[in-house]
């Protein structure tokens, strides 16, 4: 396969490489097929999908069309997939719609210890007592202790990310389902890292997917919700129970169509992603003193990885690595205004600080990976000499 270079790139030159964009876990570039897909439902869903007007079926019929293909995505009918208007949001409206639902088959909500910061704080918004259970140094769940939490006392749901979009590691997610359903407590599942990149399977009660980490545009979260879970909106009924207002019909349509897109041609784009992940964990851990590669090196998602540095803060490291041209993640602080570090990282009993999170998305291409374990040794040398300077 021939590595694309993105349209909007600015010419390559020796003086000036271009920028390379390795921060795609979350937010991947947007896919030609979703801007192609955005641009269509400017012309023909742009009105009311609830008006009786001949704009307002046109635009009815691509949102239908939309959920219908998400629906055969997951394994799912069309009539159980609900538009979000973001991740976040629908991560809020699976913990708070399933607690209110079964408010009266328990107040406790049991979760993995690395689930998004989303879903913890909608299950203390709920009034849930959120028992986190411990993970493995490679951030996978003990499914053991799932299980014996699920006895611990009444439940009204539990939750588990198919994915660390943080670090990588895949999550038990079918051992973990198996012990819901003999408890008859639905499990919801977070596959925004993971749909797109990987078979999110159907070990889930309540699904939520992000379109914009499979490169779609803003505007669209996906919330799927099995028939027989017990549900109950939280916030005054509008023509939509799940999100009052009602979905982008644009964002909707153009998540369907990039999602179709990206499921085409998966398994290559698996294989290409997975050999410069490896050659970054290889060279990330030959090369740099005084590191640890963090999460599953096997059982992970294909396009991420994540290593941390002893003796650098990791926002720092960020900075300098994108003056040089390569813009990163890290997993140390979920903004560049927080300086709590990652509750992921600290659960795993891992380095905290000094982190470096790396996301592939189709158009990475491998001189991109090369160039910056290149650039990493000398960067990470940088801020330590700049950080044990300020220290004396």
């Amino acid at each position: 396969m021939t590595d694309p270079t993105p349209s909007s790139a600015p010419p390559t030159t020796a003086e000036a490489p271009r920028r390379a964009w390795l921060d795609a876990s979350g937010a991947a570039r947007i896919h030609p097929v979703a801007r192609r897909a955005f641009e269509q439902a400017l012309d023909d869903g742009w009105a009311d999908p609830r008006r009786l007007s001949t704009e307002g079926r046109r635009a009815r019929a691509l949102l239908d069309g939309a959920r219908e293909s998400l629906a055969g995505a997951v394994g799912a009918r069309t009539e159980e997939v609900h538009v979000a208007p973001s991740h976040t949001a629908a991560l809020h409206a699976a913990v708070l719609g399933v607690a209110a639902g079964r408010r009266r088959a328990g107040t406790r909500a049991v979760v993995s210890a690395v689930e998004r910061a989303a879903v913890l704080h909608a299950g203390e918004h709920a009034g849930l007592d959120v028992e986190r259970v411990p993970v493995h140094r490679t951030g996978a769940v003990d499914t053991e202790a799932f299980a014996a939490a699920l006895d611990d006392g009444p439940t009204a749901l539990a939750a588990l990310q198919h994915a660390n979009g943080e670090v990588g590691t895949l999550q038990p997610t079918g051992a973990a389902h198996a012990a819901t359903t003999a408890r008859g407590v639905p499990l919801i599942v977070d596959a925004g890292a993971s749909a797109g990149h990987v078979d999110v399977g159907a070990a889930w009660d309540v699904l939520a997917l992000d379109p914009r980490d499979w490169g779609s545009v803003p505007g669209a979260g996906v919330l799927v919700v099995r028939r027989g879970v017990r549900w109950r909106p939280v916030a005054p009924e509008d023509e939509d129970r799940f999100f009052p207002g009602g979905p982008s019909v644009l964002a909707a349509f153009a998540a369907a169509a990039s999602l179709e897109a990206v499921l085409a041609d998966r398994a290559e784009e698996d294989r290409r992603r997975r050999a410069l992940v490896d050659l970054v964990r290889t060279c990330v851990a030959a090369e740099v003193p005084d590191v640890e590669v963090v999460g599953d090196p096997d059982d992970r998602l294909p396009h991420v990885v994540t290593f941390s540095c002893l003796y650098v803060d990791g926002e720092a490291l960020v900075t300098e690595l994108d003056r040089a041209g390569f813009a990163v993640g890290s997993g140390s602080a979920c903004t560049s205004s927080s300086l709590e570090p990652s509750h992921v990282l600290a659960a795993m009993g891992v380095l905290t600080h000094g982190n470096v999170r790396i996301g592939l998305d189709r158009e990475t291409t491998r001189d991109d990976v090369e160039r910056f374990l290149a650039v990493l040794p000398g960067a990470v040398a940088r801020v330590r000499s700049f950080l044990g300077a300020q220290a004396l």
